[in-house]
């Protein structure tokens, strides 16, 4: 259970409220949000991880656990951005990487073409609506909206065009950057109909996508997360 050398570490687990909360490491790291997606779908995992993590995974989540690597890359929680209906990719990954996804998951897939590609970053999404970076143009937006079948605005969290790492969200709740503003905190209520509230991650980190993933099931956050941070994250995703 704290094998450091696993690709997964669990590192504690604490019933707080109605949700279920995890504090793990991917990797060896605390920004689980850098290498994992979690949706009331399914996980999306980096290969390599041990079957016996997967299979804790799973049934934390209650969902299916994917392992995947995706554009080269184990950036899950950078790259794509995606809810339960639909997966969004950058432009240059290949097809076969969303036949897998469609067959594996049953899921919708796409690509977006822009210069940038951190679409997880540039997108915050769950299953009622989305927000999407000022960066990216309105043929984007319908793109967001076409394969995650949800309603999509664009805004910026924190004064930063970066929705989707300055808000972790799941069909429940949203933590946002701790310098959110009162009207970023009305959007993110609006957009995904969900409690919202500000915080960190890791001791004080406030790119909060980066050190959270869950859904309505679970939350895990990252390993440094604090009993102070654990408490708001608690009260937000109940």
């Amino acid at each position: 259970m704290r094998d450091a050398g696993s690709m997964l570490s669990e590192l504690g687990v604490e019933n707080v409220g109605k949700i279920t909360v995890v504090r793990a490491s991917v990797m060896g790291s605390p920004n689980i949000g850098v290498f994992s997606k979690a949706t009331d779908g399914y996980v999306l995992l980096p290969e390599g991880i041990p079957k016996r993590r997967i299979e804790k995974v799973s049934r934390l989540f209650k969902v299916k656990v994917l392992t995947v690597d995706l554009c080269d890359s184990k950036l899950l929680g950078v790259l794509p951005a995606a809810n339960s209906h639909g997966i969004l990719l950058p432009y240059y990954a290949g097809e076969e990487e969303g036949k897998l996804l469609r067959r594996e998951l049953g899921v919708e897939t796409g690509t977006i073409k822009s210069r940038y590609t951190s679409l997880g970053n540039l997108i915050l999404a769950n299953d009622k609506g989305a927000i999407v970076s000022p960066l990216l143009g309105k043929r984007a937006l319908r793109k967001v909206e076409d394969v995650l079948n949800v309603e999509a605005v664009h805004g910026s969290i924190a004064g930063l065009p970066l929705p989707g790492s300055t808000v972790a969200a799941t069909n429940k709740g949203a933590l946002l950057h701790p310098e959110a503003s009162d009207k970023d905190m009305d959007l993110v209520s609006d957009v995904l109909k969900v409690r919202v509230g500000v915080g960190t991650v890791n001791g004080g980190v406030s790119l909060v996508a980066s050190g959270l993933i869950g859904n309505s099931h679970a939350v895990m956050v990252g390993s440094l997360t604090t009993g102070p941070e654990l408490m708001t994250i608690s009260t937000i995703f109940r």
